[in-house]
């Protein structure tokens, strides 16, 4: 046991001397072209200051910032299988400054004003098997293995969550730190969905 563990030990420390010393080797790649003429005065023949990165040129610059893509249309289809099998969703509402936190029944497709504030969700369509497919946003079976809901979070009247532009947001049960509504004052998580009875 101790030889093997003593082997891998000096094959790691053997492919690690291998790599290091290939990168010693290595020339460097010459950041401007070759003057043709080294007689003739051009002005990359004055010494060179370091450049910061928004300095560089595009095509050398490695932290170039990436081009905006554009946004993918989406579109919700909740299966047959789900259709009018869920009545409700409960929220979890956090006070930040309080550190108190308030769990709220809220029923699909209906608005819900959070007691004490000028905040206001609009709950829309729940998905007990949350999976994006291309742009489709659908689940993919009525089991909640990853349980989401589509929410507006309006301040007064002005839409805070998604951000403008986007018509939904979605809250994930299983995942409450992916994609959640920024807000100085609270926080909104799912906790489940609630199935219809009957």
């Amino acid at each position: 046991m101790i030889k093997k563990v003593l082997v891998i030990c000096v094959s790691f420390v053997l492919i690690a001397t291998l790599f290091s010393c290939k990168k010693k080797e290595e020339k460097p790649v010459p950041q401007a072209p070759i003057q043709p003429f080294p007689q003739a005065p051009a002005p990359m023949q004055t010494p060179q200051i370091p450049m910061q990165p928004q300095q560089v040129p595009m095509q050398l610059s490695l932290q170039a910032p990436m081009p905006k893509m554009p946004a993918i249309k989406t579109k919700v289809v909740v299966p047959e299988s789900v259709k009018g099998k869920w009545s409700a969703v409960r929220l979890i509402v956090t006070d930040k400054l309080t550190n108190s936190s308030k769990e709220y029944t809220v029923n699909l497709n209906s608005n819900f004003k959070i007691p004490n504030s000028n905040l206001k969700v609009h709950v829309g369509e729940f998905l007990p098997d949350f999976r994006m497919q291309g742009g489709t946003l659908t689940s993919v079976s009525n089991t909640p293995n990853n349980p989401a809901v589509e929410v507006r979070v309006f301040e007064g009247d002005k839409q805070i969550f998604p951000s403008p532009g986007k018509q939904w947001g979605w809250l994930f049960a299983k995942m409450p730190n992916v994609h959640p509504l920024r807000h100085p004052k609270y926080n909104i998580n799912l906790k489940e969905g609630i199935a219809k009875k009957g």
